[in-house]
């Protein structure tokens, strides 16, 4: 089996732990995944707010390469990402003429045509039919599953999970062993890209977010987005300053979780990368 992958930026750099766990879990699975070739930034957060024909531009040259390479199914991981990506493919398949507008400034043939995946809807499809089948280390703590602002927004265009309360990864992680724990910041917003313009921005947020899962019992936070990640994890030192305590509960990507589980090494998975040490 086959599937598009695009990675983004932050699987290249600052969350590589992140692709390394999807491409390891994948592997494990028998899934192959062809990285889209010359992709390009998908406008991120930054793109929409600046210029409408570049935040629409960016997505569609990554759909129109993907088309050029045959790929149907594209898997998405980093929340960000797919949030761009499935807005700016709902607003070309609704307009013909924005299509056609936005293919001429691309200089590429634009079918939009494509089906994309977050990683929860991946693993949904792909992985969790098989996965109780070959947890061999049961992932047995409590977790607090933490979905932040845009796996589930827009629900209007996304159609994905509920908005406020979602369980689709309560779901995914308890087939591993765990024990999802019922919180109050389940989709609180964390800081995004704050994480390195206004640190005491997402020290608040985030700081808020890791005690609630701290006092609950959690053992460890469980994201599937790479900015969720930096800011829960990376910023754990400006987030003990705001809590006035130190926080040791760990953050871990759902695949490497899910990788933990069925027996992956801890290193492929890259949770030796974490700031804040993985022991569970």
């Amino acid at each position: 089996m086959t599937l598009g992958f695009y990675p983004g930026c932050s699987l290249k750099g600052s969350s590589r732990e992140y692709s390394e766990s999807v491409l390891a879990l994948t592997k494990a699975f028998q899934i192959d995944l062809t990285e889209i070739n010359d992709w390009n930034c998908c406008g991120a957060t930054a793109a929409h707010n600046l210029n409408k024909d570049l935040s629409l531009a960016l997505p569609a040259r990554i759909f129109a390469l993907a088309e050029k390479q045959g790929l149907s199914e594209i898997l998405v991981p980093c929340a960000a990402c797919y949030s761009r990506l499935a807005v700016t493919l709902h607003e070309l398949n609704k307009d013909e003429s924005l299509k056609s507008r936005i293919s001429e400034v691309i200089g590429m043939e634009l079918r939009s045509s494509v089906h994309l995946f977050n990683i929860i809807q991946f693993l949904e499809k792909y992985i969790a039919p098989l996965l109780e089948g070959k947890v061999t280390q049961p992932f047995s703590k409590k977790v607090a599953c933490y979905y932040g602002c845009l796996l589930v927004r827009p629900n209007s265009v996304l159609h994905f999970d509920r908005e406020e309360e979602p369980q689709s990864m309560d779901a995914l992680i308890a087939k591993a062993g765990a024990k999802p724990i019922d919180w109050a910041f389940k989709t609180e917003c964390c800081g995004a890209g704050l994480s390195v313009s206004r640190t005491d921005t997402v020290a608040r947020l985030s700081g808020k977010i890791v005690m609630d899962a701290s006092e609950r019992g959690a053992e460890a936070i469980i994201v599937a987005c790479p900015m969720c990640h930096s800011n829960l994890d990376m910023r754990r030192g400006n987030i003990n300053k705001f809590l006035g305590f130190k926080s040791s509960i760990p953050v871990l990507y759902i695949t490497q979780a899910l990788g933990l589980a069925v027996g992956l090494d801890p290193t492929e998975l890259g949770t030796q990368r974490h700031f804040v040490k993985v022991e569970l």
